[in-house]
């Protein structure tokens, strides 16, 4: 028999049968049915799917001919399955363009869908289906001109970018706001396909930033800004729509519009400020004096927005509320970058309420609040505690949560900065080195941000060095360097105890940093000098130490030696200074007698110097030989950085001329140690960008595309606020701020005092029974107010005549007066007159002053 892999391989060619039946035969009934049925449960799903490739491509051939609209409908799906299965479907390309003009609704869906897709491969095949296509653009029913537009747009050939551009300007003045949205989705489309169809895309955008509809102005803000992002005259007249429709848009739009008017208001708002004085209590007695002394007070600088941007930040308070954590992060970079600080208090809460998103979108909010909290971190204190570290964080968390607490730290309370601390000292001590290294290191940064908890950090950090992590102890030592180093005179204690540490350290790293801190306290005083004990003990396991702890104990020699070189100069010094001084004196000639009594005088003094130098000697030699003994030990050690370093600091100890030049390389102060915060680099990206998330990893310039914000424009170079005047007139002030419920409530009483005055003129002085307005019919009721009708257009025509009439008479200021004149304005007195009187009858009061 076969095998199975043959079996497989004749399946893929498609002999199976061919090959397997032939033998099927001359096996025995038994056997032949056993085999048959076990193979058939082998071979049946290949025997089908082999089965399907073969009669598929006809199949559907024939599915796309045929004049059924389901038929066809189920060929189509069938092509789109292949093109999202990655099998292969272009064959079907001439089949699929006949069925472009088919009536079928969901037919031309997918018709289209295969045409973007597989247009640029056969771009003359797809350019017969054009015509149709822009036929379909005039097409009553919206969707498919929107479908049209969008398919047009989307074949990528260049040949059609003028007949693109002209479909754009037909959707540009569509009824349809579905049809102008997909001509602002275009336009970025056309630009790409042919960048010199620049100048009728900018008009047609001029056309689709001032649409009325909010999801309209959206995808325009999106193609501006990829087409033309520096043509800020554009957006002139259209930014106050823009601003009033921001709230309505949906999350896209918004994200598109915040950035834009972020940079428009940074090019055309310029930064003011205006000087105050502080005000000044006075006494209550006009002779009494201020209790400073002072007759004004202070000035000080407050800043002054501008109108038009505050109507930006009033409308970005109102997106706090969205369900897009973009949008958020959107409008708190608005208002970093454009507000005073006072409005980043409206921003906090929302930013910290994406700490309960998904683990990659808290990553991107604490990186954000970094950068916030890096500049005012005054905001975020009240919400300490929900930066504390969870066990269940992951490093990319842990890591940033720790920065901010420290970022924090100084600002915080007495309280907060204790579980702070607390919490950093019990994550120090876990399992995780990478977790126990950076609860160090803020340990460090706490301790360097607030002076008045430093001797506290430093005392947790003393604990440590006792640990058998060597993890902790060699990173606890390194920070408490660090502080020491901030305030050395204060800190000679805190060395004395770490030496007496420095038996119990397993830890090279260590040993080597308390080495080097001894090192810095060579040059005390004589009485309190404890480097030289320190260094006779280390030189006695010298050769047992780590190559890192031998090259600090070469160090700290050479620190003791030169401390000892300057405070005891070579006798070489001395005898030569004292040289001139001996041959300035007369040389005593034989037979000067009080020479030989000055020097018989003289031999005691002698004699005593030299016993005190014989004292001195021992003390001096004892450094010395130390030195010595260091070298040598150092010299037939096998390592050659240790040897080189030796005879580097012989060579300079051993000349007395070079002294100054050890004292140079081996005693210079130290500069104090920063441990800046780790986002420190980032502080000056841009929030809500990409490259804000990678860090220095995305170059010195960020990523593609990356562009920071322009700088503020400067007081007189801004443009004239009068661009930004819309053509229609605002709303008063009161009337825009009701609601539509109370602009119908007050129109509708308006309405009904009309009616009532027109009925009270039309009745006269007689009032008008209940009774009788209830009995009237449907016809009565129109001819009455057909009457009413009239009657209104006849006193507007004669108050407009008597307008016309009063304007005319002060325009010409004639001093005589013509007869008809005066007849009306005797007949408008008289109708005044009459008007008084009528309200003065009992039946037009109210029916309080009538007694009702």
């Amino acid at each position: 028999m076969e095998t199975i892999s043959r079996i497989s391989s004749m399946l893929e060619t498609g002999s199976v049968l061919a090959v397997v039946i032939p033998r099927l035969q001359s096996l025995t009934v038994d056997a032949r049915e056993q085999l048959e049925s076990s193979l058939w449960k082998l071979l049946s799903p290949l025997l089908s799917r082999e089965g399907q490739v073969q009669a598929s491509a006809a199949q559907i051939k024939k599915l796309l001919e045929s004049r059924n609209d389901r038929e066809v409908l189920d060929g189509m799906r069938k092509v789109i399955s292949l093109i999202y299965s990655s099998e292969p479907s272009l064959p079907f390309f001439s089949a699929v363009v006949k069925n472009v003009a088919s009536t079928n609704l969901e037919v031309k869906k997918l018709v289209y869908i295969y045409l973007v897709h597989h247009a640029e491969a056969e771009p003359d095949l797809a350019l017969l289906s054009i015509n149709t296509i822009q036929k379909s653009l005039t097409d009553q029913n919206p969707q498919v001109r929107v479908m049209a537009l969008r398919t047009m747009s989307g074949i990528r050939v260049p040949v059609i970018s003028q007949i693109v551009s002209l479909a754009i300007k037909r959707g540009c003045g569509d009824m349809s706001p579905h049809v102008r949205k997909a001509a602002a989705l275009a336009i970025p489309k056309c630009y790409r396909l042919d960048p010199n169809t620049l100048p009728q895309l900018i008009g047609y955008l001029s056309t689709l930033l001032g649409d009325a509809q909010y999801f309209v102005a959206g995808p325009a803000v999106s193609a501006f800004l990829e087409v033309c992002p520096d043509r800020i005259d554009l957006i002139h007249k259209h930014y106050r729509s823009l601003v009033k429709k921001l709230v309505d848009m949906d999350e896209w739009g918004q994200l598109a519009t915040l950035r834009l008017l972020t940079e428009y208001a940074r090019k055309c708002f310029p930064r003011r400020t205006q000087k105050l004085k502080r005000a000044v209590s006075k006494g209550f007695y006009d002779d009494e004096k201020n209790d400073d002394g002072e007759g004004d007070g202070e000035e000080y600088e407050v800043p002054v927005i501008d109108p038009d941007l505050e109507l930006l930040l009033r409308a970005c308070k109102l997106l706090l509320h969205n369900r897009n954590a973009a949008v958020i992060v959107g409008v708190v970079r608005c208002f970093l970058y454009l507000a005073p600080p006072d409005y980043l208090a409206a921003v906090v809460g929302p930013l910290i309420a994406l700490l309960r998103s998904p683990q990659d979108m808290q990553q991107i909010a604490l990186y954000n609040i970094v950068v916030v909290a890096l500049q005012h971190p005054q905001f975020f204190t009240k919400y300490t505690s929900h930066f504390l570290v969870h066990a269940s964080d992951p490093s990319h968390i842990w890591r940033l949560k720790l920065e901010i607490l420290t970022i924090l730290f100084p600002h915080c309370g007495m309280h907060l900065k204790g579980v702070i601390i607390n919490d950093l000292e019990h994550f120090s001590q876990g399992a995780d080195a990478e977790l126990v290294r950076e609860s160090v290191r803020a340990l460090g940064r706490c301790a360097q941000g607030e002076p008045s908890t430093a001797d506290y950090c430093l005392n947790v950090l003393l604990r440590h060095i006792t640990s058998q992590d060597d993890v902790l102890v060699s990173e606890s030592l390194t920070v408490i360097r660090h502080l020491i180093q901030q305030d050395p005179a204060s800190h000679e204690r805190t060395v004395i105890q770490l030496v007496r540490n420095l038996g119990s350290t397993n830890s090279s790293e260590a040993k080597a940093t308390i080495v080097w801190l001894v090192g810095e306290f060579a040059g005390v005083e004589p009485e309190r000098n404890f480097a030289p004990d320190v260094l006779r003990i280390l030189v006695q396991k010298f050769a047992d130490e780590p190559e890192v702890v031998k090259q600090q104990i070469i160090l700290l020699g050479a620190k003791v030696y030169l401390h000892h070189l300057l405070q005891n100069p070579p006798k070489q010094e001395a005898e030569a200074e004292s040289t001139p001084e001996s041959e300035s004196k007369p040389e005593q000639q034989p037979g000067n007698e009080w020479a030989d009594d000055a020097a018989e005088h003289n031999e005691p003094e002698v004699e005593t110097k030299n016993e005190e130098q014989q004292a001195e000697e021992p003390q001096e030699d004892q450094i010395a030989l130390l030195w010595r003994y260091i070298l040598l030990l150092a010299r037939y050690d096998t390592s050659y950085d240790l040897r080189d370093r030796a005879r580097l600091y012989k060579a300079l100890l051993a000349n007395p001329s070079s002294t100054e030049l050890a004292n140079l390389l081996l005693l210079a102060p130290k500069p104090v140690p920063h441990a800046p915060s780790p986002s420190e680099t980032r502080k000056n990206l841009l929030i809500g960008s990409s490259t804000l998330i990678i860090g220095p990893d995305a170059g010195p310039f960020g990523l593609q595309g990356y562009h920071d914000l322009p700088d503020w424009v400067e007081s007189g170079q801004e443009p004239d606020p009068s661009l930004r005047e819309s053509d229609i007139k605002p709303e008063p002030t009161e009337r825009a701020s009701m609601t539509a419920g109370e602009r119908l409530d007050q129109a509708l009483r308006e309405h009904e005092s009309n009616i009532a005055a027109m009925k009270r003129q039309q009745h006269g002085p007689a009032g008008i029974a209940p009774s009788t307005v209830k009995n009237k019919s449907l016809d009565q009721w129109l001819e009455e107010e057909e009457s009413e009708s009239e009657e209104e257009t006849d006193s507007e025509e004669e108050v407009t005549g008597s307008e016309e009439e009063e304007t005319d008479s002060e325009e010409g200021e004639s001093e005589e007066e013509t007869d008809e004149e005066e007849e009306e304005e005797e007949t408008d007195e008289e109708d005044q007159e009459e008007a008084r009187q009528l309200l003065t009858q009992d039946n037009f009061r109210p029916p309080a002053s009538r007694g009702v």
